[in-house]
């Protein structure tokens, strides 16, 4: 069944095809949404920068556009046609040119700027729970400045702001540890509750949203389905695999020697307060069945540390 749109701003019911860009579709997140969008069928374009190649989308169904954030005149080619934008795109894991002010800050700007000159109908932007202006961390600061960006460019927009990615930060802070036969290092008491996600569940949001008239013009907050702390995680792991796991507390701020600085300002920040975040209401709303940190678990290290 083919995707719809809305046919204009002032009747939402009303629906016509849909072309669909992912922006970040080479990245984890944005393949997870991609490779969702075409088994449901739909038209997807996917952003590909130069030197980047991703055969198995394009292998799928997707549509190359060859464009650059940080190139804002490559970006009109790439979203002309285009009604809705789903952007994951981030500096995180990048390096060199790709800055937090060029990718996150200006890129998501020239593109945000770019979507509203082609009419796109709906942009959805994945954020982050803790994004703030005042954030210490600039990763977060610029993710709060392309949501103010966003709110006021005319667009509708949805901005889903998930948590900590269980199946990003598990394997980064002890999955990896146990493979290298290494402790485990915690910053703090570990002992925080956080609702981590799983980045499936993320994907499901953002492909619920789309042509979702109760998603536009709204933030939502995306945890998983109940708070966990690194010592439930612990406790969690060492049951799955059937011994005893060494853990190590460091002092708040403490560098990790095997984790890059943003890495552990973010550890660091978990250690300051709670997030809880209801669920259960969000995930009814959107038909999306949450990941346990169990089901996830179990998953990921059915063959023990392999």
């Amino acid at each position: 069944m083919p995707v719809t749109r809305f046919s204009s701003r002032a009747n939402l019911n009303t629906f016509e095809f849909t072309v669909i860009l992912v922006v970040g579709a080479t990245g984890y997140l944005g393949g997870i949404i991609t490779r969702s969008l075409l088994q449901q069928s739909h038209a997807v374009r996917i952003i590909l920068r130069p030197n980047s190649n991703h055969s198995d989308l394009i292998g799928l169904g997707a549509k190359a556009a060859h464009a650059d954030l940080k190139d804002p005149d490559s970006l009109p080619a790439a979203c002309k046609g285009i009604d809705v934008v789903i952007t994951t795109a981030n500096s995180a894991r990048r390096g060199g040119s790709d800055t937090v002010a060029a990718v996150d800050l200006n890129g998501n700007r020239n593109l945000i700027n770019a979507a509203r000159e082609a009419g796109v109908r709906q942009f959805i932007f994945i954020s982050a729970y803790e994004a703030e202006l005042s954030h210490p961390v600039p990763f977060l600061q610029a993710k709060a400045q392309t949501e103010d960006t966003l709110r006021a460019s005319g667009l509708y927009y949805t901005i889903l702001a998930p948590h900590v990615f269980m199946d990003v930060w598990i394997p980064m802070v002890v999955g990896n540890a146990l493979q290298e036969n290494r402790p485990v290092f915690l910053i703090g008491s570990g002992e925080r509750k956080h609702s981590f996600i799983a980045a499936a569940d993320v994907a499901a949001f953002a492909v619920a949203a789309l042509n979702n008239a109760t998603a536009l013009n709204r933030k939502i907050s995306l945890g998983g389905p109940e708070p966990l702390s690194w010592g439930d995680i612990i406790l969690i792991m060492e049951a799955r695999l059937g011994r005893s796991i060494q853990v190590k507390r460091l002092p708040l701020g403490q560098a990790f020697t095997h984790l890059p600085d943003l890495v552990t300002g973010l550890l660091t920040g978990m250690e300051m307060r709670d997030v809880r975040i209801e669920m259960e209401q969000t995930a009814g709303e959107f038909g999306v069945m949450q990941t346990t940190l169990e089901q996830y678990i179990a998953h990921a290290y059915r063959g023990g540390l392999t």
